[in-house]
């Protein structure tokens, strides 16, 4: 190694900010970890040999999780709750992560002392909690941050995510999701080891009205083009025709794409 300095176009590419810098606040806190092909193990294999559309889908984005084991017992009309460790059930409305409220201040500047985010807080809708992981996460200029349930994952019955676009690039807040709880009388049960949510981002312009409202629909096959029956022909035809058909033609062909544009880049 030489102690030549670095070029140009390698400081440049040093200067850029990461695409998302996830900030842990509460010490216990598992970091976020990178979004699994195999759903974290549930899709069939059939599907994760062949089906590229359900391996892409399940690879997009980060998993965040629970920063501490913790339960939640909603009786229909007010919700309780314990963590891991404690016996008994509280009332819950706005509850501190244990003991995280004196670790803040004890670090956080003056001016901020006081203000920590809360772990777990009722809405005033009958139950829907939100829930807080533990970080804060910042996304590249012009980037946010889509909150959803864990993609092709089969969802837990006791309770349904919302989903929600943060624009995380300008909003330095909390990274929380809010849920529905769905039993009534009946523990519900998260641990930490198990994501809570996905996080996926998303450039701003391809959910802003103008790139959404770029559509065309056409009504009926009468109007379909000369190149769409081609395109049809290729992608549906072709591959039933085929005397020794190969299988996950997808798959493979949107692999080479993929490796092909990495070497590219």
């Amino acid at each position: 190694m030489t102690g030549d300095a670095p070029s140009e176009e390698l400081a440049g590419q040093d200067s850029r900010p990461p695409l998302v810098t996830f900030h842990r606040l509460v010490p216990q806190a598992p970091m976020p970890q990178r979004a699994d092909r195999s759903a974290i193990g549930t899709m069939p294999t059939r599907a994760f040999r062949f089906c590229d559309a359900l391996v892409s889908a399940s690879a997009f984005g980060y998993y965040v999780f629970p920063p501490i084991g913790f339960s939640l017992l909603w009786d229909g009309r007010g919700v309780a709750w314990k963590w891991q460790g404690e016996p008994d059930w509280h009332p819950l409305q706005v509850a501190q992560f244990p003991k995280f409220a004196g670790h803040f201040d004890g670090i956080a500047p003056e001016r901020v002392r006081g203000f920590s985010p809360p772990f777990l807080g009722t809405m005033q809708e009958p139950g829907i909690v939100q829930i807080w992981s533990g970080l804060i996460a910042r996304t590249a200029p012009g980037w946010s941050l889509l909150v959803r349930p864990l993609a092709n994952v089969p969802q837990a019955q006791g309770f349904e995510l919302f989903e929600g676009i943060v624009e995380s690039d300008r909003w330095f807040g909390p990274l929380f999701t809010n849920v529905r709880l769905l039993k009534t009388d009946q523990p519900i049960e998260w641990k930490p080891e198990y994501p809570l949510f996905q996080v996926q981002p998303l450039p701003r312009s391809v959910y802003d009205d103008k790139t959404l409202n770029d559509v065309e629909l056409v009504s009926g096959l009468r109007d379909f083009r000369p190149e769409d029956w081609d395109d049809f022909y290729d992608t549906v035809v072709r591959p039933n025709v085929q005397p020794d058909r190969p299988r996950g033609q997808y798959a493979v062909a949107a692999r080479k794409r993929r490796s092909s544009e990495a070497d590219q880049a």
